[in-house]
């Protein structure tokens, strides 16, 4: 399938907040190192030897872009298993502190899940999808936290959260800050504060199959699972060298375009934002106006199915995420817009990406009105 967005007739691809389009440069970085990277990294031969400094070299190359130390970087099978990590590890590293973690209402599901293991303080948000500071300084301050958990944006409102004055309360508190980076990361700084952090390659442009965890030195941290190493945060196995090398090179290059591409983006997202408030009936559109992410807007249609509008905007050619990006499989309605206090059924979540242009959004633009119409007359309204 063709996710280049051509005017022809191919798919749009829209769903860049899930999994972005390959960047040229990953695809190029993952073709050359295959042919250096196959060795283990472990060993001492010349193959082994190469392994490991395309190994430093990619870590070097994503430390200094989130401005940390290389040794305080690992990478993991996925962004999820590096959250999971930094959740399950911070809460067994901190066990003398407490068994409590804090965390916001719409957190990913992964952290969620990860939540479940402990005593767990949910704080609530805004309708815009912005953290209760008041709720998270008074539920940090609590005796028994062991570590707290934020994630930097929404991944389905867009929202930017305020991760500073978060890391703040946590300080005072004493407590560690974990943070989902993984909508952020290659598209905006690092915010700072945090004590770990977690990302995810493949939505910057890297290949699947690499997640980033950054564990801060001052932070005690103990691997939750058997037969690792408690001092070097790392997972089990041997790493996918050529992806990690290809997810670097990306990051490297996503950064450098980052700017431009966020006021590009940020532009046709406004775009949507107006033309969908203006074209669709009794439509509400998620999410701060301001505080967002760059490329990301989520709107919801009353008396439409969020299953039936993604099938009918497929068999358009647009491809976008309907209802939670993280549980859609399991057809219930988003945990994150039930926070919100906002319509969590018929929703659409669009997310631009770099090949993304202002054609395709115009083509959407122009059929959405029909498509939602069209459900509607359907199911009687």
């Amino acid at each position: 399938m063709d996710y280049t967005g051509d005017p022809a007739g191919a798919t749009v691809y829209l769903d860049a907040a899930s999994a972005a389009p390959l960047h040229p440069v990953a695809r190029e970085a993952l073709l050359a190192s295959l042919a250096d990277g196959w060795a283990d990294p472990a060993r001492l031969y010349a193959a082994g030897r190469r392994a490991q400094q395309l190994h430093e070299a990619a870590t070097a190359v994503v430390a200094e872009i989130l401005g940390v130390r290389a040794d305080e970087l690992s990478f993991w099978p996925s962004g999820t298993a590096a959250a999971q990590a930094a959740v399950l590890g911070g809460l067994a590293g901190r066990k003398r502190a407490g068994r409590t973690l804090v965390h916001s209402a719409i957190e990913h599901s992964a952290v969620l899940h990860a939540a479940r293991t402990a005593e767990a303080t949910e704080v609530g948000v805004d309708q815009r999808g912005r953290l209760d500071l008041d709720g998270w300084a008074a539920a940090v301050a609590v005796p028994g936290v062991a570590l707290a958990s934020l994630i930097s944006a929404s991944h389905e409102a867009g929202t930017v959260q305020p991760v500073a004055a978060a890391a703040a309360h946590c300080a005072e508190a004493g407590v560690p800050l974990f943070v989902d980076a993984a909508q952020t990361v290659g598209r905006m700084p690092a915010p700072p504060g945090w004590s770990l952090l977690s990302a995810s390659a493949h939505k910057w442009g890297g290949p699947p199959g690499v997640g980033v965890l950054v564990i801060r030195k001052s932070v005690r941290w103990i691997s939750p699972y058997p037969q690792d190493d408690s001092y070097r945060p790392r997972p089990q196995g041997a790493p996918d060298l050529p992806a990690i090398v290809a997810a670097a090179a990306s990051l490297r290059a996503v950064t450098a375009e980052a700017e431009a591409e966020a006021v590009r983006l940020s532009a046709l997202v406004d775009r949507i934002r107006e033309r969908v408030a203006a074209t669709v009936p009794d439509v509400e559109i998620v999410g701060d106006p301001v505080d967002r992410l760059p490329h990301l807007v989520t709107f919801s249609c009353l008396y439409v199915d969020g299953e039936a509008l993604l099938h009918a905007l497929d068999r358009h050619g647009f491809a976008v995420s309907s209802g939670s990006s993280c549980t859609s499989s399991t057809l219930r309605p988003s945990h994150v817009l039930e926070a919100m206090g906002v319509l969590s059924h018929g929703n659409v979540r669009v997310s631009l990406h770099r090949g993304t242009t202002g054609a395709e959004v115009d083509r959407f633009l122009a059929v959405l009105p029909e498509v939602v119409a069209g459900i509607r007359k359907e199911a009687g309204f």
